[in-house]
Order: structure tokens, then C-alpha cells, then sequence
């Protein structure tokens, strides 16, 4: 049996931190797991993840515990395909879909349809359960997804969200009329009290305290449908949840985004319609569409 060892080299460090930082960055959530597995010996005898080891203490590991998480290929998956080349591919993501798999035994994520598709997309960036995904959409959220086929395209297009040079625009269906098109500024942290939402901080000491990141967010209306409106979106940053976030605190939630105060919908009615970037391989301008979901689709 294949195993990993290291000698600690200074006392007072915990195992589970040990782990994670030595056996190729794999996080503490998961080093506790594997040590709570016993699949982790201190000195040749089993140990705790709150055990904290001396120097010269020798930290075995079963190897095969710490190889990376692979999602399983799932060729059922019916996902729409948009573009491909030698070094990308774009789908449409539908509604309900989740992007990436959080954990190897997930089946029905955009990851797990790519992987199926191109096995060597586990390798190609990021972690292997992102399947070479360069950004993802909420589980809800339907249309453009972008995914890199090699490394080296997943650094650069990585590169370009970082550089804010990436065109992203959606479709939504929010409540009440948007009379005219603007910017929504405000920072947007995680929830100090609800660990799966987020916060729009207008409160500049508050957006401090809470470390709330940038975020711009334009809005135009399309069509009015009685007390909603259909709306064109553009993001100039990609903070979790922005849009919904963004949208709620302006007053006008995404209709079937409940967790925002979005009235009830059979799915949340929020649509990526393009992705705009430059080929990481050619630079040549792209542009990825996804028409917009009938019947809202509006004008």
C-alpha cells in the first residue's frame, strides 16, 4: 500500500491543519475526514484531528486517501451544447442544474456531463470536480456556461474575468417597473446570520466590517407585464448570488427567487443570455448566445 510521510518540523500545529497544508493542499474539511476514516497515523498509531504534534512527530498517510476527487462521468445528462473547439466548450445550462460537483459522488452537474464528454477535462483547471468550468451560474439560473478543455486555455480565460474583460449579460423577470436604466454600486458580503445568502452592504462601515466585495450590476428595462418587468442585465463583476442580491435590495427581486423575496415560479426566472471573451487560443473576439427562455422572453 502506497503511502505519504512527513516529519513534522515544529511543534504545535494541529493534524487536520498539518494534513491539509502537506498532502497537496486539500483542505482541512476533508484532512478531517480522511484522519476521522483512520486512514492518518502519528508516530505509526491512529490519532484525532485536534491532536497537536511535536517536532519530530511522523505523520503517515494513506495515499490513495488524499488523491483528488474526480466527478463521475455521467454521458445520461442531456445539456445543449453551443460551441466547441480543441480548447473550449460552452453549453446551455438548464434551470435546476447544479455547475460544479461538490464531491465525487454527484451525478447530475454541468461538471459531470463535461467530464463524460472529454475525460481529460478533470485535469484541465481549478479543481477536479470544476471539470474546467471558468466560471459558473447559480443552480437556478439557466443559459451560457464556458468551460476550458486544456490548462493553459483555463488560465487565460480565468485571466480575463479577473481583468473584468468579459461580457456577461442576462435576462430576468423582477417585480414591480423599472422606469429607466442604472448601475446598481453597492458591495455585496456574505450574510452575517444566513449562511447560504448574501448581503447588499449600502452602508460603507458595515460593508468594511463584513468584508463585502465589489459589485456592478446594470439594469435596463425591456417590457412591462402588468407588476413585473422584464429586465436586460449586465455584470461587470461576478460576486456569488450579485444579481439576485443586487436586484432584491433595489426592490425589484427575481420573480421565483424566494430566498430573496421573489414571488413563487415554477423556476427562477433568471437567464444568461451571452458570453462575450477573447478565444484563449486565436484572440480572436467570442461571442456565446443562448436565446432566452419562451414564454418570457419578451422583446
Amino acid at each position: 500500500m502506497e503511502v505519504l510521510r512527513f516529519v513534522c518540523d515544529a511543534g504545535g500545529v494541529r493534524l487536520d491543519r498539518f494534513v491539509a497544508e502537506h498532502a497537496a493542499g486539500i483542505g482541512r474539511r476533508r484532512a478531517a475526514a480522511i484522519i476521522a476514516a483512520g486512514a492518518v497515523l502519528v508516530n505509526n498509531r491512529p490519532a484525532r484531528k485536534s491532536q497537536g504534534l511535536h517536532a519530530g512527530d511522523v505523520v503517515t498517510i494513506i495515499a490513495a486517501a488524499v488523491r483528488p476527487e474526480r466527478p463521475a462521468a455521467a454521458s445520461e445528462l442531456a445539456i445543449p451544447v453551443l460551441y466547441e473547439d480543441e480548447v473550449l466548450i460552452a453549453v446551455d445550462k438548464p434551470a435546476g442544474v447544479a455547475t460544479v460537483a461538490l464531491r465525487a459522488s454527484d451525478r447530475d452537474t454541468v461538471a459531470n456531463f463535461l467530464v463524460a464528454r472529454y475525460a481529460e477535462m478533470a485535469d484541465a483547471g481549478g479543481t477536479a470536480l470544476e471539470a474546467g468550468l471558468v466560471h459558473r451560474l447559480d443552480t437556478g439560473t439557466s443559459g451560457v456556461l464556458v468551460a476550458a478543455r486544456t490548462p493553459a486555455a483555463w488560465h487565460a480565460l480565468r485571466e480575463q474575468f479577473r481583468r473584468r474583460a468579459v461580457e456577461k449579460r442576462y435576462v430576468a423577470l423582477v417585480a414591480g417597473t423599472v422606469g429607466a436604466a442604472r448601475t446598481l454600486r453597492d458591495p455585496i458580503a456574505h450574510h452575517p446570520t444566513r449562511a447560504s445568502a448574501m448581503l447588499v452592504c449600502a452602508d460603507p462601515i458595515r460593508a468594511r466590517a463584513l468584508g463585502a466585495r465589489p459589485a456592478l450590476t446594470s439594469i435596463r428595462p425591456l417590457q412591462e407585464r402588468g407588476a413585473e418587468t422584464l429586465i436586460a442585465i449586465s455584470i461587470a463583476t461576478g460576486v456569488r448570488h450579485q444579481i439576485r442580491a443586487h436586484l432584491a435590495a433595489a426592490g425589484h427581486p427575481v420573480r421565483g427567487d424566494e430566498a430573496y423575496g421573489g414571488a413563487p415560479a415554477p423556476r427562477l426566472m433568471l437567464h444568461a443570455v451571452a458570453l462575450g471573451f477573447r478565444h484563449p487560443l486565436t484572440g480572436a473576439a467570442l461571442l456565446i448566445e443562448s436565446p432566452p427562455p419562451s414564454p418570457w422572453a419578451g422583446g
